[in-house]
């Protein structure tokens, strides 16, 4: 499993502006610094723990930083290039880049390299590579050419195997993409033809690679959206000649296929891979993270502000540009097995024999003279008595057999002594063949539902839907709603299929069968109480986050709406739902998904309860608004992006249906005047932004003023 943490804002400075955008983040000399290069002329060293900068350093106007810095592992120093030959290198105690090293070179330079454990590398445009040493000692020596004309390098990457520097090139012409492989303990560069396969027409648009000690796992993410794997022998056997290299599918549509920039992608490790882009043509681009061995999406996350196409991660923590902004996300990735997810995992230890310490007083054997033959008849009766103990059944094994034949009472019975039992490291995998022995049990013997077993192993939080998928599927069958909420709110692998068959249960389901289930009501109890203290009130006004829902401003569209103006009040402060339904609905927003594979189901739901479903949500915001927080109260109540999440979802799946049903109506006309006054307050915000970036440079040059002034500030 995989998943993305809540991201965070590392530069309050927008970034990217420049002809070339970012240009690049690398790691620093300490691990939790990065130097962050502008595609202007400002690199910055930001530390992350802190999200501070602690040092900002730039050329002069009219110079252009062309290469993104790096940190010189061995000196300490940072180094960048500007103009494509002038080279910099300088240290967190300069100020001024015009009064450093500078030195001019022969050529232009494509990308400066510098990891841990040798000296930096600096890779020319035309192919060529030199030492930093061996430069710094005759900047103006020739620089041969390697690459042939019209070829331009479009990605590159340096590794350490054994000990020994090894990079790697690609270059692209008229259509071709080739490899170029550069080990430096041997002095060879071999070069490679990518042969595109079938996909002849589609273009490359992002690379990475990792290594083993024989060979580069190349990754290429195409125009068709999907991501191609090429193996390159570090060690080829003819190095001098030109050899090919075929690419197969690794993953198949992980990005819209018509999307011709903002997509890249990154290794993570040997199973997982990060992909920067938008899954469906319609959809926003989002941040997702890939397990490429077993082909599944793991986890995604939407960036609704855009991105620049450009994706780099260092430790735990995946950076990118979000709108202008820099933006890291902390991402944890475990060991992908299979059989662990299916709790097939084999031990090497028999669970089912135990031993059990024998303790011998020496001294008293001594004592009473034990001989060799009451030594043997010892050895015996502590050999009879390990026997004795290895072929008693452990407690699992005791309860599995319960299962095959007992009463539901008495395998609740035999669980609790096994639940209350000490827990051994295969605890995980022994619930889950318990869960799949009651299952079993059921499909032979349908009569039989162990609903109260089955609920206590749940509780347990170790089960997924992968460990037992039948489960849910069982509580489907049999309308089982509050198991239903449960699963929803402990495992978090639940397929998007199975989540939407829950939320057509949930809203279908009758008042009077939801009055008889007993359902966990921590996630609304405190706003649906408001609500009902709420309506013993008049109100004679309603402003949410701006938006007044009677206010006359608003287009002539909306006059319908404005009719009936207690309709309006009645609307925005009753629950259209019961408090167990909105319950239900609420463990259905905090499920996990993938909007390309959540979207196809949702189309399945029928109109009434889509209308249902977005009144519901459409109450929720409207709570929200009323708190200056933007929150709901209450224990794990839905947060306002899970709200607008799912708002976007259902109107996207289904608002062909939606907008011919009569009831719809004034909902949609709710919603289309919200979205017209949060644009109108946009754009309000937007005529004073000038002025506040204004007030930001006074603010930065406050520092230069006397201990008194008088200043007049002008806002037009």
């Amino acid at each position: 499993m995989a998943a993305l943490e809540e991201g965070f804002t590392l530069s309050a400075v927008p970034l990217g502006s420049g002809p070339h955008g970012l240009l690049g983040v690398e790691q620093s000399d300490r691990p939790d610094q990065f130097l962050v290069t502008d595609g202007g002329r400002t690199v910055i060293l930001y530390k992350v723990s802190d999200q501070k900068p602690l040092g900002s350093w730039s050329v002069k106007q009219g110079q252009v930083i062309t290469c993104p810095a790096v940190c010189n592992f061995q000196t300490g120093e940072y180094i960048v290039v500007h103009d494509n030959k002038v080279l910099r290198i300088w240290s967190n105690e300069d100020v001024n880049l015009d009064k450093v090293f500078k030195a001019t070179l022969s050529a232009e330079v494509y990308r400066i390299h510098s990891i841990q454990g040798t000296e930096p590398l600096v890779l020319f445009k035309e192919g060529a590579v030199r030492g930093l040493e061996a430069l710094l000692a005759e900047p103006q020596q020739k620089i041969e050419t390697v690459i042939s004309d019209e070829e331009v390098i479009k990605w590159t990457k340096f590794f350490m195997v054994f000990r020994h520097p090894v990079l790697i090139f690609i270059t692209e012409k008229h259509g071709n993409y080739f490899a170029y492989v550069q080990m430096f303990n041997s002095c060879t560069l071999s070069k490679y033809t990518l042969l595109l396969g079938h996909e002849e027409k589609s273009v490359i648009h992002s690379f990475t690679a990792s290594v083993d000690r024989k060979v580069i796992s190349l990754m290429s993410l195409s125009s068709d959206g999907c991501i191609y794997k090429s193996l390159i022998p570090i060690h080829p056997n003819d190095p001098e000649k030109n050899q090919r290299v075929v690419r197969s599918l690794l993953l198949k549509t992980v990005v819209s296929g018509n999307v011709r920039n903002g997509v890249a992608l990154t290794v993570l490790d040997q199973d997982h891979i990060a992909v920067l882009g938008p899954p469906l043509p319609a959809s926003k681009e989002c941040v997702s993270i890939w397990n490429t061995k077993f082909q599944t999406l793991q986890t995604s996350k939407e960036l609704p502000q855009g991105t620049s196409g450009q994706l780099w991660y260092y430790g735990e923590n995946l950076f990118m540009l979000h709108g202008k902004f820099l933006t890291v996300i902390p991402y944890k990735c475990e060991v992908s097995s299979l059989a662990g997810a299916l709790g097939k995992l084999k031990h090497s230890q028999d669970p089912g024999t135990q031993t059990v310490p024998h303790f011998v007083n020496w001294e008293t054997s001594r004592g009473y003279g034990f001989g060799s033959q009451n030594s043997e008849q010892s050895k015996r009766i502590l050999r009879r008595r390990k026997i004795e103990v290895s072929v008693q059944p452990p407690p699992s094994k005791q309860l599995l057999s319960t299962i095959k034949k007992d009463s539901e009472k008495r395998i609740v019975e035999e669980l609790c002594k096994f639940l209350a039992s000490k827990q051994t490291p295969d605890f995980h995998t022994i619930i889950g063949d318990i869960v799949l022995e009651l299952l079993g049990r059921h499909k032979v013997e349908p009569s039989f539902y162990p609903r109260n077993a089955l609920m206590q192993l749940i509780r347990t939080h170790v089960l997924s839907y992968s460990l037992c998928p039948g489960l849910m599927e069982v509580a489907l069958e049999k309308t089982d709603v509050q198991m239903l909420q449960l699963c929803l709110q402990q495992f978090p692998d639940i397929p998007e299929s199975i989540t939407c068959a829950c939320l057509k249960i949930f809203l279908s389901i009758s008042d009077d069968s939801l009055q008889e289930a007993e359902i966990n009501m921590e996630s609304v109890s405190d706003y649906i109480d408001s609500v009902q203290e709420e309506k013993m009130e008049e109100q004679t006004e309603i402003l949410h986050n701006g938006f007044n829902p009677e206010e006359e401003k608003c287009d002539n569209c909306d006059r319908e709406l404005n009719k009936k103006p207690q309709d309006t009040t009645e609307e925005t402060t009753s629950c259209p739902v019961i408090p167990k339904r909105a319950a239900l609905l609420n463990a259905i927003l905090h499920s996990a998904y993938s909007e390309m594979f959540l979207l196809p189901h949702l189309k399945d739901i029928p109109a009434q309860h889509v209308t249902l479903f977005l009144q519901y949500l459409y109450f929720l915001y409207l709570k929200c608004s009323e708190n200056a927080t933007m929150t709901l109260p209450g224990l794990r109540p839905p947060t306002l992006n899970q709200i607008m999440d799912w708002i976007c979802l259902l109107l996207d799946a289904n608002f062909t249906v939606v907008v011919m049903i009569p009831e719809a109506k004034r909902l949609l006309l709710s919603l289309y005047k919200f979205v017209k006054s949060q644009i109108c307050i946009c754009s309000e915000l937007n005529k004073i932004e000038v002025s506040f970036r204004e007030l930001q440079k006074l603010n930065q040059e406050k520092n230069n003023r006397e201990l008194y002034s008088i200043e007049v500030l002008e806002l037009f």
